[in-house]
């Protein structure tokens, strides 16, 4: 989003846009992309499929296809080839999961300028114990991660590691990655029971169940156990207070063995904390859903490892998705 030239044109566009996404929810919600499939349909065929009122969906139809979501050519919708491969739950490629997770999100986004007040979140539930949402959670950050995780392995090299703990490693997207580049390497998922099941499966389905295991437990609560040489955190510090995450990085380093490697990965503030744009609106979705989370500076975050003990840092040659980025250092 380039907004260094602000116009009221571009401030109403903005103030709007969620009629967009609410567009692009209400599609994945119905399935329709992967209802589409490889075919064309008029109107009459997708209403059957879906059991909607045609007027209601002719009017979701025309809109995907002013967004160019879907493709329309007479009275035939079809889909795009974005659509049919990001899109339709029958591509590997699918990132439907973390588009739903953010559906979920707008509940609390409304209530932006309550949190704002009370410097507290408003979230009404905690999507550990929904279904759905948890699914839509773990399953977005395996979708994500799947398109950033191969190109993170070819930019660290663990060629002289043999033990790589994943702390909050969720369904283990990057401890997978890991392994298939470097065979030597075997992997440790540290997470909540609850993601035992979504990492499990995703571990089953990559054929390294001889390589990776799962370890329950609460990496502010619990002691970690055993010994590795190299330690990987993404997505982690931003869920907690500077306190917190100083706990969890202590923890991460009291495992790790001598000239050990501990990599950070997360959306990362420029040191003047307004920028880029992406990590600055998801530290007020930090603020929206946690009691202390945020997004962190580079500065800060190095400043975190230094406190515990880690050396030779350094930014890692990499932007993924949404400006996230990678500190590195060793012990």
């Amino acid at each position: 989003m380039d907004t260094n030239e602000w116009t009221p044109a571009m401030a109403l566009e903005t103030s709007g846009s969620y009629w967009a996404a609410s567009t692009l929810h209400s599609a994945i919600e119905l399935d329709l992309f992967t209802i589409l499939g490889d075919l064309q349909y008029d109107i009459e065929d997708i209403v059957r499929r879906i059991d909607a009122e045609e007027r209601g969906l002719s009017m979701l139809l025309n809109a995907l296809s002013a967004l160019k979501l879907i493709s329309k050519t007479g009275k035939k919708y079809f889909n795009t080839p974005f659509s049919k491969t990001f899109l339709s739950k029958d591509s590997r490629q699918y990132i439907g999961y973390i588009i739903m997770h953010h559906k979920h999100l707008t509940d609390v986004w409304v209530k932006l300028s309550r949190a704002v007040r009370s410097g507290l979140p408003v979230k009404d539930r905690e999507f550990l114990n929904d279904k759905e949402h948890l699914e839509n959670f773990l399953m977005g950050m395996f979708n994500v991660a799947s398109n950033v995780a191969p190109q993170v392995a070819e930019k660290i090299d663990l060629s002289n590691c043999s033990h790589l703990l994943d702390i909050g490693g969720g369904p283990g997207t990057y401890a997978i990655h890991f392994c298939i580049k470097y065979l030597q390497l075997k992997a440790s998922i540290y997470d909540l029971p609850p993601t035992r099941p979504f990492a499990e499966k995703t571990i089953r389905e990559f054929k390294l169940t001889d390589r990776i295991r799962f370890v329950e437990g609460n990496y502010l609560r619990d002691k970690i156990e055993g010994s590795y040489d190299v330690v990987w955190l993404s997505h982690i510090l931003h869920a907690e207070g500077p306190e917190s995450c100083r706990t969890i990085l202590q923890k991460a380093v009291s495992v790790m063995e001598p000239g050990g490697i501990i990599l950070v990965h997360d959306f990362i503030l420029n040191d003047t904390m307004d920028g880029p744009v992406f990590p600055a609106l998801f530290s007020l979705n930090m603020l929206l859903n946690t009691p202390s989370g945020r997004s962190y500076s580079e500065k800060q975050i190095m400043d975190m490892l230094s406190s515990a003990g880690v050396r030779n840092l350094r930014r890692v040659p990499f932007q993924g998705f949404n400006d996230s980025g990678i500190i590195s250092g060793m012990l």
